[in-house]
């Protein structure tokens, strides 16, 4: 790894970058204020939610949702259905990953923004 690419990095072989980490973060507010949805009420959920898109954006080139078991993640991928904001999300505000809540959610918080430092705290 380069000297910039290590400076990136979290520090673990697992994390993905910073630069990454702060794409799917600023994704993840963007979309909450355009369709009027909000983060989980626990922080920590979104944090992890946000992780797993970003490490999936890096391993698979798409940020694929991270709560699901895939068989072939790379043909599921390619199907886009669960490429974030996956498809029941899109289309009934339903978010499995607890990421985009809509307002009448038990666990919908009052945030639509997230500290990059508090996603990478998770």
């Amino acid at each position: 790894m380069n000297p910039a690419a290590a400076n990136e990095n979290s520090g673990t072989n697992n994390e993905p970058s910073d630069k990454t980490l702060e794409a799917m973060r600023h994704f993840s507010e963007t979309y909450a204020k355009n369709t009027d949805t909000y983060f989980c009420v626990d922080l920590s959920v979104t944090a992890v939610v946000i992780k797993g898109l970003a490490k999936n954006k890096e391993e698979l080139g798409s940020p694929l949702c991270p709560c699901r078991h895939y068989e072939d993640k790379e043909a599921e991928v390619k199907a886009a259905f669960w490429n974030c904001p996956c498809v029941p999300m899109r289309e009934r505000k339903e978010c499995h990953c607890m990421l985009f809540l809509t307002p009448d959610n038990d666990f919908a918080g009052n945030m639509q923004e997230i500290a990059l430092e508090e996603v990478k705290a998770v």
